[in-house]
């Protein structure tokens, strides 16, 4: 992920090295239409590929509109470009389907993952549309094809499929995100399945540090205050009312 081109397509600074500074990144609004047509408009004919989160992670837990997604599609037909799905964090089943975007109902060229593929062992993969051709020995990765990565990659999957941790995923999610939206003290809930986003005010900055150290629960953040849910995909009803009850005395302070 922190390859050259790659920390080019970040907006933090932090991991951009003058080496790797490029004019050839546009960043543009999330689900903002007009600026995406306006970009393709002006530089149709030069833009090799679009990437994007179906529900941005360190972002903040927000979702790509379905529009924003096939028109994503449609103008990457109409330009000959790429359309990446970028799923490392939104993808591999966490919110109920297996490519988040996917709830658009079309599909991207690539979509990129890791994280759950290995259930904590390090893989990563990518698949890719028919349309692309792959030869042997297109990709060179000093570990690439790893025995051992694939084996945990597959055991993975079967436990997925096994145990329908995908229904799962969507069933508690959907449980946990209701139950989040009952609480007065949240600003908002966002998020698919198990991949959820809480958003508090200002004044509750203490919740996640109180979850962590007071009663264990560790959690993701993004700025300036969303707390960001990822369990793991076998999460019960009976977890996910542990985790509601901590987090209403967290709240309290």
């Amino acid at each position: 992920g922190r390859t050259s081109l790659a920390v080019s397509a970040t907006d933090n600074p932090k991991i951009i090295a003058p080496v790797n500074e490029t004019d050839n990144i546009i960043f543009l609004p999330l689900n903002d239409e007009a600026a995406l047509k306006a970009a393709f408009a002006d530089q149709g004919e030069e833009i090799t590929a679009v990437i994007i989160e179906g529900i941005q992670g360190v972002g903040g837990i927000k979702e790509a509109s379905i529009d924003f997604l096939k028109l994503i599609r449609s103008l990457s037909d109409q330009y000959n470009a790429v359309y990446i799905a970028d799923s490392v964090q939104c993808g591999y089943g966490r919110t109920g389907i297996f490519y988040s975007h996917d709830y658009a109902g079309v599909e991207a060229d690539v979509y990129t993952m890791a994280k759950g593929m290995g259930n904590g062992f390090p893989v990563a993969g990518i698949s890719i549309a028919p349309k692309f051709k792959p030869w042997h020995g297109m990709l060179g990765t000093t570990f690439g094809g790893n025995h051992l990565a694939c084996a945990a990659g597959l055991a993975v999957l079967e436990i997925m499929q096994q145990d329908e941790l995908m229904k799962n995923a969507e069933e508690v999610g959907n449980y946990l995100i209701a139950a989040l939206k009952e609480i007065p003290e949240i600003i908002e809930v966002r998020g698919r399945g198990l991949m959820i986003g809480i958003e508090l005010p200002a004044s509750l900055p203490h919740v996640k540090k109180d979850l962590l150290f007071k009663h264990q629960i560790f959690t993701g953040e993004a700025k300036p205050n969303v707390i960001r849910l990822l369990p793991a995909l076998n999460l019960t009803k009976v977890q996910a009312d542990q985790f509601l009850t901590k987090f209403k005395i967290a709240l309290k302070g």
